[in-house]
Formats: structure tokens, C-alpha cells, sequence
């Protein structure tokens, strides 16, 4: 048995040897994201702040709204 396991060992390590040697002679074709990965990334970052800063500056919307000194009781009415 451990003649076999020894033999499927050394086939099994030849055969990564061998994939690892094809990669590094191939050629680096550059991808969609080495290309254009941080263009998108920044038009992303810019579409985000255009968004959020239309929607913190032209909603009218209060902050820390408080009903402190706001809120008067209504007459109640029997």
C-alpha cells in the first residue's frame, strides 16, 4: 500500500509542478479590472457624494428635532 500512495503522491506533485510552470509562461492579459478597476472606483465615490450631498443640502430636513420647548399641550376637551 504504501508503494501505490507514494506513487499517487509524486503524480499529484508533478502534476501542480506542472500547472505552475504553464501559468508563469503565459502572458498577463490585463482584465476588466486592471483596466478600468479604479476609474470605476472613483465614478463610483463620485456619484455617491454628488448623491448624498444633493440630498443633505436640499431637503429641507431638521436635525436633532427636538419637542422640547415645541410642543404646547392642546385644551382638553370633555
Amino acid at each position: 500500500m504504501f508503494p501505490l500512495a507514494r506513487a499517487a503522491q509524486s503524480l499529484v506533485a508533478r502534476g501542480i509542478r506542472h500547472a505552475a510552470v504553464r501559468q508563469a509562461h503565459r502572458k498577463h492579459e490585463p482584465t476588466f479590472h486592471d483596466k478600468y478597476g479604479t476609474m470605476v472606483l472613483l465614478g463610483g465615490a463620485a456619484m455617491f457624494s454628488t448623491v448624498w450631498g444633493y440630498v443633505l443640502t436640499q431637503l429641507n430636513m431638521e436635525w436633532g428635532i427636538s419637542p422640547v420647548g415645541r410642543v404646547t399641550p392642546s385644551e382638553w376637551r370633555e
